[in-house]
This record gives C-alpha cells, structure tokens and sequence, in this order.
C-alpha cells in the first residue's frame, strides 16, 4: 500500500452511548434560553444545504454561547471557538471548530461536539498521537504480515481503535465532571450517530463476518441496545476490555494501551482468507471472497463457540432490503469518518466570516422583546426581537451589515450635509461645554469661631482667655455625577433638514458632556433592520427593530461623532417602545446613584410589522407609554422632544403626550437647538 498522511489525532469518535430516545421538536437542553422553534430532530443523513442569508447576528450568539459552554466545562478560558472557513474540519489541539449550519436547529448537538473537541484539547496528548507508529510494538506489525497489512494498515487501525476508547475516557471525564451538560452529548449522539437502520442492522445478519470492517461496526455500536455481543466471536472480551478500564484511564497512554489490548483480541479471531484474498483457497470465479454473514463456511467454522451462542442460524433475525443495505453503508460510512475526526463541518465564507468578526466587536444581539404585549389582530401573544448593536465601530460601517448606514446606492440625502451638520454642532458645543464646566467644579464654605465642630488650630491660644468658641466647620457645595441617555429617532421620516439639524444638537450635547468630567453620555438610533437586502420593507421578510449605541463617553473618543456619525442615515420605520425594552438593561446600570436623564428625538408616531408582530396604533401607544413609565421608575428623568413642524404638532399631540406625559415637547425643527439650552438649565441645578 502506497504510504498514506496521517491526520492529527481528533479522537471524536461518538457513538451513541443510550439507545435512541424520541427527542421532542423542541430543543429539551436549551430551550430555558433559545428560542422554543429550534429543535435538533436530525439524523446522520441530513445533509440539506444551509439556507442563503446568514444569520451572523445569531451566529455570533451562538458562538459566544458555545465558548462560555466550553470554558465552563474545562475550565479553560483560552480555547478558541471558531467557524470553519476553510481547511480541515478536526481540531488541532489548539481550537474548537464548529459549523456554520445553526439554521436548522443543531444548537445542541453543535454544544455536545464542541464540548467534546474542547475536552479533547484539555485531557488528551497530542504530542503522544503524532508519534503513535513508534508506540506500537513491533509484534504487533509482524503478527499483522499474515493479514498483508503494511506499517501504516497498522498503525490506522489501531489509531481507529483508539480514538474510540479515548473518546470513552473524555465522555466518562465530561459526565462525572459536569453532569449537567449530559443533555448536548446525548444530542449528539442522536444526531451523528442514531439511525433506524443502524438499529436493524445490529439485530440482522449483516456483519458478521470475521473480518475487520466487521468488528469496527460491531464495536462503534457497543452501546445500542440492540449490540449483538454474540454477532462475532471475541466480541464480549472487547466490551469487557473496554468498559472495565475506562473509568481509571487517567491519560491518553492509558487509552493506547487499551486499545492495543483490544487489537491484540482482534487478531486472534480475524479470519486470515477474509482479509487477504490471496491466501483464500476457496476463491470463486471472480477471484473473490464469499462474504460470510449467513452461518455460512466464513464463519471459520467457530459456531460452536461460546461467543457465538446465538449464531447457529438466522431464525427470527430480520435481514435488510437492497435498498437499506445501501443506506447502511452510506450511515457506516459517516460513523467511520466521525470516529477518525473527519466531521464534515460546513463552511463559513471568508466574506461572512470577516463580517461576522465586525458583528462581534460591536457586540450585536438579538434582545427578546414584547413578551406579554397583546397584537390587536389575532388577540395572540406576539413577542419579537430587537437587534442591539452595543458598539458602533469602523469595522461595522463599512461591513455594509447594518440598513441604516449610508450608502450611496439607496440612502438619501448627502452625507456631506451631515457632515457639515456635525461640525456645526461641535463648534456649538464647545461654547455650551464651557458654560457647563461649573458642574465640574465644587465649592467650600467654612464656618468658623463655632461652639462645636472640628477643633480650629489657629484658636487654641485663646483658650487661654476664656475663649471656647474655637470649632470651626466647613460645606463643600458640588454636583451630583451625572448620565445622559440620549436616543434619537432614525425612521425614514426623519430624513432631511430634521435630520441634519438633530445632529446639529446631538454634536453639540456631547461636545459639551466631554468637557465636564462628572457627566457621562450615551447616544443611540433607532431605526429597523432588514435581513432580506430590502431595507425599506415593512412585512414579509425577516425584519428587525434595530437598535444602535453609537457613542458611550465611557469609552469612547469625541472625535468618533466627527468621524462615523456622519455615515449614519436615516431609513426603516419607528419601533420606539420596542427599542425602549430592548435598551433597558443597559440603562440601569448606568444611571445608578446619578442624576440621570433620557433625552428622547422623534417625529411621528410607533410603527412597525414583521412576520411576528403588528406594532402600530394603540397597541404601539399603550406598549411605549409602558416601556417610559418603567424607564422612570428605575429613576431616570425623560425628556421627549417632538421634531417636527406645525402640522406634524397639531396632528400628533395628544398621542405624543399620552405616551412620554407632561415631560414632552414640542419643538419645531428650525429651533431644534433650543434643547441644547434645557440640558444647560438641568444639567445647573443642584
């Protein structure tokens, strides 16, 4: 035989450890924190495409929640958990591969294999593998001669062997470690290695013959109930070898010798015609071997053996249609690739893969929203998700991820305007910040020549005299930190000189938040967004509220306003309370023993429709009133400014003010800069 490369060890050989159970179509082991649509009723023969369209924003849950997975079981922070983009889909020891296809409801067989790779890394010796045709002893490749097996014939087969029982030895590591996460492995079982037909063919007459593609089958399967220990002779000393020794394996050394245990069992019973033709006496016309499996001759005449008990004809055993027969050696052949670590994963472009990477750094998430909101429609309850951007980066605007990013194919407007709009405001803000400074600032004012208080050094020589009002004490006078939420309305209809001039303000706002050192600022837009191309659509796609945090004092530089800002457009509908909810968590926190405020920008009313939910009139009213009020009662002051002219006031302000109270306002878009000074007059009172 031609000298074949050997892989890097991936002992991810899985078999299926219980018998089939009926998995219901929701997925049990993670259903408490996926959605309740995902399920993983697939089998070995699945091997339907991945749907056009990525979802990188769920695959970058995914993966997040797949990494957390993998440190927590072992206790390894520093495993890295990847797509495949290209190459070789077993780990190397360094890295969790996983697939891209998490579309079709794989999530918990996609945690079970990646548990099973990151265990792998942890507990197995890679170094010992790559050396592994020196660890064979030689009798074993000279007693290998009668079967005309070359060194690496050898060395594969025990290779095979041992990656079977070191993956017994992680699995035994994994469920006594951390029992809690039996569930993912058992759905990998399910998926990689059940089958209806697997099941019969244990139960049949197929192999049987005692040759060494027989006995792989045999022992990948060992632990399905309906394993047949009598099916080959020797069968019952593998089990045993294997099972009696697994629980005190401490290292993959440990395994080999197992293994070379098992294979010295192996060569005691394969039958020498079976595995080298040449020898065989018998051959027919063809020249080939008659294959055994009906109590025939092949057997080598061992039936009377104690292992073959139950083999001394096939009375009551079912036998496979020619079709099955087929299918099983398409389902053998996936099981063999499994256990030498070849697990077909599917790829994930280099372009979706570099955009994925954007959509990680800027934190993107989908946030459950709308859970116990009523739709006026179908009377149902109609929850949706918002996707949250929690951080605005380069890398993001130009992934051309997100709708409302300018582009110049569909945006309108001119980004120049917006630009100019920006500049206008910092130079706005400088101005204001400079008025604000004072905030900053504290003042003391000391009493002194007291009845009480602190003793005043520079008095106690009049102590001498009589005097004993020699206490002073002091009040410094300063302001409370602050935080500033400001969310702003990038709905279509806020395209053009509203836009512009709301920029305007919101530029000079942070300009003026930089220069004090106890105030700090969040800005975020709100728009929807699109997973079908079509940003503009309303219903009949996938479509989003979206959720952008383009700036954060905290960690970001003023010049970001000046230098991505300007890239942002304004398109889709207006799903502000929906927004409102999605963005809470992240409000709370920070408005915590602070005065703090959220500065409200918007021109129109709630609006928005996808295939789960129908957000519009008093359904969106009543839902945003709801998500306002909690704003406030976790402490933050709302300030709701309406933009827009005189016939946009008149038509919508009574439902304006039914949704964010006696604190709106109207503002006209020529004067938009007057909410600049309403910050000044609140941001100066103590």
């Amino acid at each position: 035989m031609d000298k074949t490369k050997l892989k890097n060890f991936n002992p991810m050989a899985l078999r299926e450890k219980y018998s089939a159970k009926s998995l219901s179509q929701k997925n049990n082991y993670s259903s408490f924190w996926l959605d309740n649509d995902w399920d993983n009723n697939s089998s070995i023969f699945d091997d339907e495409p991945v749907k056009k369209g990525v979802d990188l924003v769920a695959l970058a849950s995914y993966r997040r929640a797949v990494s957390n997975f993998v440190s927590i079981v072992t206790g390894m922070s520093d495993i890295k958990v990847t797509f495949k983009s290209s190459g070789d889909s077993y780990t190397d020891g360094k890295q969790v591969v996983i697939s891209s296809k998490l579309d079709d409801k794989l999530f918990d067989s996609t945690v079970g294999l990646a548990l099973h790779e990151g265990s792998h890394i942890k507990l197995s010796d890679f170094d010992f593998l790559k050396g592994l045709e020196h660890h064979i002893p030689q009798e074993y490749y000279n007693r290998a001669d009668v079967f005309g097996w070359s060194i690496y014939d050898v060395v594969d087969k025990v290779k095979n062997l041992l990656n079977y029982v070191e993956d017994r030895r992680i699995d035994h590591y994994v469920f006594t470690s951390s029992p809690g996460y039996k569930g993912y492995y058992h759905s990998l079982y399910e998926k990689y290695f059940h089958a209806k037909v697997i099941d019969k063919a244990l139960q049949s007459s197929e192999y049987t013959s005692k040759d060494w593609d027989s006995y792989i089958f045999r022992i990948l399967n060992l632990t399905n109930k309906n394993s047949d220990l009598n099916a080959l002779p020797g069968l019952k000393d593998i089990r045993s070898i294997i099972f009696s020794s697994v629980k005190g394996l401490n290292s993959t050394e440990e395994a080999f010798n197992v293994s070379l245990k098992v294979f010295d069992v192996l060569l005691n019973n394969l039958d020498v015609n079976l595995e080298n033709p040449q020898e065989q006496e018998g051959e027919d016309e063809d020249g080939e071997s008659p294959k055994g499996g009906e109590g025939s001759e092949s057997n080598g005449g061992d039936e009377s053996s104690e292992d073959m008990e139950s083999s001394d004809s096939n009375d009551g055993k079912s036998e496979l249609s020619d079709a099955q027969k087929r299918q099983l050696e398409n389902a053998i052949k996936k099981q063999k690739k499994f256990m030498e670590g070849d697990i077909p994963k599917k790829n994930l472009s280099k372009k979706d893969k570099k955009t994925l990477e954007s959509v990680e750094s800027a934190g993107m998430k989908y946030v459950d929203v709308a859970g116990d909101m009523t739709d006026r429609w179908s009377g149902k309850k109609t929850p949706t998700k918002v996707m949250l951007v929690k951080k605005f980066t380069k890398s993001l605007a130009e992934s051309d991820t997100i709708s409302m990013i300018y582009r110049p194919d569909y945006s309108w407007g001119n980004i120049d305007d917006t630009q100019e709009a920006i500049n206008k405001g910092l130079a706005m803000g400088t101005i204001l910040g400079k008025k604000l400074q004072v905030r900053g600032e504290s003042r003391e004012t000391k009493w002194t020549r007291l009845d009480s208080g602190r003793i005043d050094k520079r008095l106690i020589a009049e102590l001498g005299f009589g005097n004993d009002r020699v206490f002073n004490t002091s009040f410094v006078e300063s302001y409370s930190d602050a935080f500033l939420h400001i969310s702003v309305d990038a709905s279509g209809s806020m395209g053009g000189y509203k836009w512009t001039n709301t920029m305007t303000s919101i530029s000079a706002i942070a300009k003026a938040c930089s220069m004090i050192n106890n105030v700090d600022l969040v800005i975020s837009f709100r728009s929807t967004q699109s997973t079908s191309g079509n940003h503009y659509s309303r219903r009949g796609d996938k479509s989003f509220p979206l959720m952008l945090v383009a700036y954060d004092s905290r960690v970001d530089k003023i010049n970001k306003i000046k230098n991505l800002f300007k890239l942002l457009h304004p398109s889709g509908t207006t799903p502000e309370g929906l927004c409102f909810e999605a963005i809470m968590k992240e409000i709370e926190p920070a408005s915590k023993d602070k005065d703090s405020y959220f500065l409200n920008f918007s021109d129109g009313m709630p609006m928005f429709g996808n295939d789960d939910i129908d957000y519009h009139n008093d359904t969106a009213i009543d839902h945003t009133k709801k998500m306002v009020k909690m704003i406030r009662e976790r402490g933050v002051k709302v300030l709701s400014y309406f933009i827009g002219d005189d016939y946009d006031m008149e038509r919508s302000t009574s439902t304006f003010t039914k949704m964010y109270g006696k604190d709106a306002q109207f503002v006209n878009v020529t004067s938009v800069l007057s909410i600049a000074k309403t910050m000044n007059k609140a941001f100066l009172t103590k």
